[in-house]
């Protein structure tokens, strides 16, 4: 059967999703609709004074073993320009990963909350900030009034390249910025995804080893559109909720927001969906690292993939419907996301499409589903 028939035949009998470009193309958490359904009726009192709001706070109490204060908000970007706001006064600077989202990603939010911060790129692979370099900048120039002052760390856990930061690593972090005085801010967009790969407790990967504030992510993991600044530090409470509610972010019918954060916690809905994600990620690099031309560039640690493929793979791939991101990086250069909602027949398929366009002419074989 040659290329053609299959592709055909794949197009015409693909039933399946074929997205792999994020974690935000994912439904919903039938648990978070369920939970959201449940307090539609009646009435609630707003802004967050409501009792499933209240509930939130004593979840996430208990989850991260320690007194926090929770702001809930709508989106991750939000979420960490209010946490760095917090944090870093004007003619300070936030220092994070070049690769980082927030210098990345997020079109200026956190220079513009803070009114005008300055964004320290620092080096490191894997996404990963380097000790040395943290060590090095932490202090540079403070006290220099010609000099923007170092005021606040940010480490993106997993972050944007797959990895995750060890304990280990982030309690190197915490020490150089408590030495420096600088608040650590995690940006845990994928906060779930990483934990249940250190298999570590949430207190174990932020306030014990360092972490002031967290940016919470659920939206990329089974809710429809909330988030959380969690804070470690009572002091912060007042400056972030003052924030909060000048950024818009402060929904009068909060008990909807909540209600996603609760049905997401309970019953562990999180922890599942994380590793479901992340076990997708590792299927799909052991499937693809058998398909000759395709180097997979390191390990998925969470539910991130990057690999290089061979330009016609790519553009064979995408004709076929997948979807993915490629190019960005560099040429060749592609990043498959898997999510809670990603099944093993969606993995098998992006793996026998793969297969069947580096085989052998004449030896193309269906992309598994496409029978």
């Amino acid at each position: 059967m040659d290329e053609t028939s299959v592709k055909t035949m794949s197009d015409s009998k693909q039933t399946r999703p074929r997205g792999f470009t994020s974690d935000n193309i994912a439904g919903v958490s039938p648990e978070v609709i369920a939970a959201i359904t449940a307090c539609a009726s009646g009435q609630a009192l707003p802004y967050g004074n409501d009792e499933l709001t209240h509930t939130v706070e004593r979840q996430l109490a208990e989850v991260f073993e320690h007194a926090v204060d929770v702001f809930l908000v709508s989106t991750g970007s939000a979420a960490n320009a209010l946490a760095l706001a917090a944090i870093t006064p004007p003619w300070g600077s936030i220092l994070s990963h070049a690769d980082a989202h927030i210098n990345r990603d997020e079109c200026g939010a956190p220079e513009f909350y803070t009114a005008g911060a300055k964004l320290v790129q620092l080096p490191g692979e894997a996404g990963k900030i380097a000790i040395d370099a943290l060590a090095a900048n932490a202090t540079r120039m403070v006290g220099d009034i010609h000099s923007v002052q170092p005021s606040s760390v940010s480490i993106t856990q997993a972050t944007e390249m797959g990895s995750v930061y060890a304990l280990d690593e982030i309690r190197a972090i915490g020490h150089i910025c408590r030495s420096a005085n600088l608040p650590l801010h995690m940006d845990g967009a994928r906060f779930a995804n990483a934990l249940v790969t250190l298999r570590c407790s949430p207190a174990e990967m932020t306030w014990k080893a360092g972490v002031d504030l967290v940016s919470f992510g659920a939206t990329k993991n089974g809710t429809f559109g909330v988030d959380a600044v969690v804070s470690f530090r009572r002091d912060l409470a007042s400056t972030i909720a003052f924030r909060r509610k000048r950024a818009g972010q402060l929904s009068s019918k909060m008990r909807f927001m909540a209600a996603q954060m609760d049905g997401y916690l309970r019953d562990g809905v999180w922890l599942r969906n994380a590793v479901h994600a992340n076990a997708m990620a590792s299927a799909l690099a052991r499937g693809l690292a058998l398909v000759p031309g395709v180097k997979i560039q390191q390990r998925p640690e969470a539910n991130i993939l990057f690999c290089r493929l061979p330009t016609s793979l790519i553009r064979g791939l995408l004709d076929m419907g997948f979807r993915f991101y490629h190019d960005r990086w560099e040429p060749g250069i592609v990043r498959f996301v898997t999510s809670f909602a990603t099944t093993e027949a969606d993995v098998s398929d992006l793996i026998g499409a793969a297969t069947s366009l580096c085989a052998p002419v004449g030896s193309a074989r269906v992309p598994a589903g496409a029978e």
